[in-house]
């Protein structure tokens, strides 16, 4: 399979989710300069946690205007698979390819921990290798995470089974101290309406080796190229 990964002015997760796919996985991966327009060779594109054009005005405000972008929607409407992970999941909802936004963490300050997600969905392309309401362990990094949104859109979300991954405890339960950012229903990661598309806080590319403490991660990326 072949990933291409954006990267943005202030990108940093570029690297790692390289590294993940390509060393550990064995996938062919690219990166992409967010001025490239066409991006028709891939078969998943990867919008990659970071600080693109320094969270100037909004995060993913800015980055939301650059020329990779225009080409991203041609790219959805065709059935190409896309994962924005943190930044990139902040990026998908400025752009409206997923519904909602992500503002400043509840508790005003930036987390940096292991997260525990409870799998809500294994009926999608990004997440057929788990089990039903699985529960996974994969990092987090972000001070504006806190996923909101209207309630008809929540209430669409979750009638849909578009949310993926929700923060729980160790054992599945969806609690307020399970929740490192005040996201309304605990939601971690959301999908699009047609399921091509997945936005989550979380980082699955720093969760693919044992040794870093999780593989979960890998099986977030296997789902795409296991189907």
């Amino acid at each position: 399979m072949h990933f291409g990964i954006v990267v943005f002015p202030g990108t940093w997760s570029d690297q790692d989710c390289f590294k993940s796919l390509g060393n550990v996985l064995g996938q062919e991966v690219d990166y992409i300069w967010h001025k490239e327009t066409d991006v028709s060779r891939y078969d998943c594109i990867i919008l990659p946690g970071g600080f693109s054009y320094g969270d100037y005005l909004r995060t993913g405000a800015i980055a939301r205007f650059s020329p990779v972008m225009n080409s991203l929607g041609g790219f959805i409407q065709k059935g190409g698979l896309v994962l924005g992970i943190c930044n990139g999941f902040q990026i998908l909802c400025e752009a409206g390819f997923l519904p909602g936004a992500l503002i400043r963490n509840e508790c005003l300050e930036f987390r940096c921990d292991w997260a525990h997600l409870r799998v809500e969905n294994v009926r999608t392309s990004f997440s057929g290798e788990f089990r039903q309401q699985q529960v996974i362990k994969i990092p987090i990094s972000h001070g504006e995470g806190r996923y909101f949104a209207a309630d008809e859109t929540l209430s669409t979300l979750e009638k849909e089974n578009r949310v993926i991954f929700r923060y729980s405890d160790l054992n599945g339960v969806p609690t307020v101290d399970s929740n490192p950012n005040g996201s309304l229903n605990n939601i971690a990661g959301i999908i699009n309406e047609q399921g091509n598309v997945l936005g989550m806080m979380p980082h699955p590319e720093r969760a693919c080796e044992l040794l870093l403490g999780s593989d979960h991660g890998a099986s977030i990326f296997r789902s795409l190229f296991v189907r």
